[in-house]
């Protein structure tokens, strides 16, 4: 992880920070450092998408997930991300991340990544997460609500990002139907 010093402090201050329910939302406060910034003197793009990351730990952590899911061996992965720019941090500027788990279906959890400063939104990432098991294997969602004690009763994921959902099933039929159309001509 490239922001590996704030990475250790979320790990040592998770014990002196509010604890939480994996259904909460987790503000994690950041501050802009030099290494955050791109030649143009603002947040880089992926550097974002770092910071996303960090907030999703942040939840783990203080709800207890994080140690929870290794005790199984399992481990989390971003398998998608989308994000939204809307004003760019610089330099110095405080700003929190507010992380939270938006629902999930049988292929994914999908989480909603709100970059603050103050009441200003600067991003928006909607993740698609799952969990692979080390060794190899993926870990079914029905198998991690259950092991973590979540209803199964997904809550209804904002319009938003239930669009992103919708166009990557979308993108993902019209693949397969290109594959299958492709193999007929090969065949």
């Amino acid at each position: 992880m490239k922001l590996f010093l704030r990475l250790l402090w979320l790990i040592l201050t998770q014990s002196r920070r509010p604890r939480l329910d994996i259904m909460d939302t987790a503000e994690t406060p950041l501050r802009v450092f030099p290494n955050d910034l791109d030649i143009f003197m603002h947040v880089n793009n992926g550097v974002y998408l770092t910071y996303a990351d960090l907030g999703r730990t942040d939840l783990m952590l203080r709800s207890g997930t994080f140690s929870r899911v290794r005790e199984r061996g399992w481990y989390p992965v971003a398998a998608e991300a989308s994000i939204r720019y809307r004003k760019s941090l610089t330099l110095g500027q405080r700003f929190v991340i507010r992380t939270r788990i938006a629902g999930w279906d049988d292929r994914a959890i999908y989480l909603e990544q709100d970059f603050m400063q103050g009441d200003t939104l600067v991003a928006q990432a909607f993740i698609d997460a799952r969990f692979l098991v080390k060794g190899g294997g993926k870990v079914s969602i029905s198998e991690l609500l259950d092991y973590l004690k979540i209803d199964p009763q997904a809550p209804e994921v904002p319009v938003a990002m239930q669009r992103w959902i919708d166009g990557k099933r979308r993108d993902r039929s019209a693949g397969m139907e290109q594959a299958e159309s492709t193999m007929a001509r090969a065949g």
